[in-house]
């Protein structure tokens, strides 16, 4: 091994982590709370102990070079075996230590503390990095290995994953409680009926659009008017705002059905539900901080069923 090899630091492969992720300086620095200058500095430090550029620039792009990604890889066992080293020597010392690197899609971040709350009360020196994005991003993040563990439905049947269903998770029909079509029968109320509505749909990429999308198709149903949003919240600020009505996670409206803002439409199709599934890659070598995580969501049931009470409402009934 090079002797310059040697000299390469742990803040400097940190650095090097955060662009890869971003593919920008700025971003990267803004990411770790650190200059621009400072991280382009790490940086041309690391390529000269290596030896060779790792980024480039192909008009306003970043872009990884062969070097870059030959050490990002060796970048992330060098972490992983640190982390492994954290919890054996929290193993040797009677406690379970260490990070757990969660990543979910978007519908779960309202589930997802209260799980993790929960594990931290078992496990109170375990450190939690929750990453929240959409079902597009998940899959990249699975394919390349940057978490513990990720919290999705649908699950890609294309990929070689180990995953593990634990709980529903209902997507209904939301309108504000002025809207038109609060005033419905409850069983009269079909998906035909919503049509000549506006829809408030989430982005491209997004797991529950994917899921509202193959429903509506199985259903023959079709939206002539559609509003793009790229969040749960803009969803549920425009409904609250008159623009239309939306499918959405029963969990991301629990609060505005519970006061009325918000009216569950009483439709005869609905609610879709789709499970929320615990995934790693087939294969993976899990930490035992996720080993541990893992044989919390098999094991305890009751406690996950108290949370989904949390956000338990009784449909209401149109007038």
């Amino acid at each position: 091994m090079r002797n310059s090899l040697m000299r390469i630091t742990l803040r400097q492969l940190q650095v090097f982590q955060a662009v890869c992720e971003q593919l920008s300086y700025s971003r990267a620095a803004e990411s770790m709370a650190l200059t621009q200058p400072a991280v382009s500095l790490q940086i041309r430090q690391l390529e000269e102990l290596i030896d060779q550029p790792l980024f480039e620039y192909v008009g306003k792009k970043l872009y990884m070079t062969a070097a870059a990604e030959g050490l990002q890889q060796a970048t992330k066992d060098i972490f992983q075996r640190l982390d492994e080293l954290d919890m054996e020597l929290s193993d040797l010392r009677g406690s379970l230590k260490g990070q757990l690197r969660i990543a979910v899609e978007s519908s779960a971040k309202y589930l997802t503390p209260h799980l993790l709350s929960a594990f931290q009360q078992r496990f109170p020196d375990v450190s939690p990095m929750l990453k929240v994005v959409n079902r597009a991003q998940i899959i990249r993040r699975i394919a390349d290995n940057r978490d513990d563990l990720v919290i999705m439905s649908l699950v890609p049947e294309d990929m070689a994953l180990e995953f593990m269903p634990f709980l529903n998770n209902p997507i209904v029909a939301v309108a504000r409680a002025d809207h038109p079509l609060c005033h419905w029968k409850a069983d009269e109320l079909t998906l035909k009926d919503l049509q000549p509505y506006s829809l408030l749909i989430r982005e491209a990429g997004s797991g529950t659009r994917k899921a509202c999308e193959e429903f509506f198709q199985q259903k023959r149903i079709h939206f002539v008017k559609t509003l793009e949003l790229n969040s749960h919240e803009a969803q549920r600020e425009g409904v609250m705002a008159g623009l239309g009505i939306a499918f959405l996670p029963r969990h991301a409206v629990y609060r505005e059905l519970q006061i009325g803002e918000m009216r569950e439409l009483p439709i005869k199709e609905l609610p879709l539900y789709r499970s929320w599934c615990l995934v790693h890659a087939r294969g993976k070598r899990l930490s035992p901080v996720a080993e541990a995580f893992v044989n919390f969501i098999r094991t305890e049931r009751s406690v996950i069923s108290q949370i989904a009470k949390r956000f338990d409402v009784k449909k209401e009934t149109a007038v």
